[in-house]
């Protein structure tokens, strides 16, 4: 099979879909690797290094009009539809549960595409999505500390505090692999966390991990309300896998936080669960303010560290990308997981969760293919 990596083109975005070292395992098992020239530059990977494991260098228009798979680390952008076609596999960061626009070119060109984000594994565990919400969880405590900063617009306060005086409160809303690795940062960093959640059984976990140092609270409006009011950096880390994130704190539980409190909305690919994230923000200008608190929804938040996102990326999926190649759909129907990530395939949705995020009609893979 023929693999094409192209150069991604959103803003700030310098990871890469693949290493040399995986471009290298490709050759090895017989396939082609076409890489668009400088496209693994921004993560620390020359055109040189993937020339020297038998990798092609070609032009953008060249990598997606030879290549059977295209494997990319986030959507097309719709500079990139016309690319679209039916006769190739896509292989990427979807989320086309909050882009519709994304979604209809997908369908109108029937092109087969197949979702990172709602991948499993024999467990049900997410492994394609998980290093990335790893990066991105600990990323979001970074950056709210940050915000924080008088100077960047926040209320000056340091979140461990010192002694003598409080600590900075953190809530993170949900208890996955998100919210865990946020709560565990900022935990390490002194602060005060409490971890919304709804699963009893995900919230005795986090208690015995963290030697109940982390704090856990059920998730409801009511619980959430009362948080808020009192937070210094709320971090949103809500996730149904293919679908639309819930709105979990709403304008006015906004406006009753303090004045230079900050929000990181981890959620903002999938649509985000604060309600005052109403759109993404960039890496250029990843801040704006609503009622005196700084908003981050930048949606693509481990592109700013290319060279960990990319390696840890490129682990996870390039074992499921040598299945792809090998041996092509019949992949998916082998393991019913990896037929999870199917969300779109000539002209069908085959993703109940985003079909039922855009009104569409799902129609089950098993059928179709």
């Amino acid at each position: 099979m023929i693999i094409g990596i192209p150069k991604e083109i959103k803003n700030n975005e310098n990871r890469v879909s693949m290493t040399p070292s995986g471009a290298y395992s490709l050759i090895k098992a017989g396939h082609s690797v076409l890489v668009e020239k400088s496209a693994g530059e921004g993560s620390g990977f020359s055109d040189e290094e993937y020339l020297e494991v038998g990798a092609k260098i070609l032009s953008k228009d060249e990598v997606f009009a030879k290549a059977d798979l295209i494997v990319k680390v986030k959507e097309y952008l719709p500079s990139e539809y016309h690319y679209l076609r039916k006769d190739q596999l896509v292989f990427t960061y979807l989320h086309i549960a909050a882009n519709k626009e994304f979604a209809d070119a997908l369908i109108a060109s029937k092109t087969t595409s197949i979702a990172y984000e709602t991948v499993t594994d024999n467990k049900g565990n997410l492994p394609l999505l998980t290093p990335m919400s790893q990066v991105a969880g600990r990323m979001a405590v970074q950056v709210g500390a940050w915000i924080l900063q008088k100077a960047n617009g926040g209320s000056g306060i340091l979140l461990g505090g010192v002694p003598g005086v409080h600590k900075a409160n953190v809530t993170v809303l949900g208890g996955g692999v998100v919210g865990f690795e946020a709560a565990r940062m900022a935990n390490g960093l002194g602060a005060n966390v409490e971890v919304f959640e709804l699963d009893q059984r995900r919230m005795a976990e986090i208690d015995e991990i963290t030697n109940g140092q982390i704090h856990t609270v059920f998730s409801n409006e009511y619980n959430i309300k009362n948080s808020i009011r009192n937070a210094d950096l709320v971090i949103g880390a809500v996730l149904v896998p293919g679908g639309k994130t819930p709105i979990l704190v709403t304008e006015e539980m906004v406006k009753t936080m303090k004045k230079g409190s900050a929000i990181v909305d981890v959620a903002i690919d999938q649509g985000g669960c604060i309600e005052t994230c109403d759109h993404t923000t960039s890496h250029d200008e990843p801040t704006f303010e609503r009622y005196g608190v700084n908003h981050y929804s930048v949606a693509n938040m481990p592109g700013a560290v290319p060279r960990t996102s990319t390696i840890a990326l490129s682990n996870a999926t390039l074992p499921y990308i040598l299945k792809l190649a090998n041996k092509g759909l019949e992949a998916l129907k082998e393991d019913d997981g990896f037929m999870k990530g199917l969300n779109t395939y000539d002209g069908h949705y085959t993703y109940k969760a985003v079909a039922e995020a855009l009104n569409g009609e799902y129609t089950d893979p098993f059928d179709l293919i």
